[in-house]
């Protein structure tokens, strides 16, 4: 049978042994917990919902509302990449904490300060209710 290991775990276990980078192991986790008070924003509008320091590793995310978002999708991400967290799409479940994450974005330290919103497309937000964005991420 043979072993085969992550990239942390090569590191560690696989002459030449080398240090796994800060937040990669024994990393602290965080978050980023935002809440958005729902007014109707339209289409094309941006929230911002997050900063995340450089060096941090995005994790994964939660979005949880007090209300159906309908038809109205939501796209999260950064300038020049308004998807980078989550691509455009509809929420529709109420009360119900979802994970959201792709597996391009996370994962891999941070370069640099992001600031991350929400781009609402499709159709407005409902005109009542809240919206909770909570980005999770490890960082030594």
């Amino acid at each position: 049978m043979t072993v085969f290991y992550g990239q942390q775990m090569t590191k560690l276990r696989v002459s030449p042994f080398k240090t796994p980078a800060p937040g990669f192991v024994d990393g602290v986790v965080q978050v980023f917990n935002e809440e958005i008070t729902l007014a109707a924003q339209t289409t094309s509008d941006t929230i911002e919902v997050a900063r995340l320091p450089k060096g941090a590793i995005p994790l994964y995310g939660v979005l949880l509302s007090s209300v159906s978002l309908g038809s109205s999708t939501l796209a999260i991400g950064i300038g020049g990449s308004t998807g980078k967290y989550r691509a455009a799409a509809t929420f529709t479940t109420a009360n119900t904490p979802t994970l959201f994450g792709l597996a391009a974005a996370n994962g891999e330290a941070l370069a640099a300060e992001e600031n991350v919103f929400l781009t609402v497309g499709t159709a407005s937000l409902p005109a009542s209710g809240s919206l909770r964005v909570m980005f999770f991420y490890a960082l030594n």
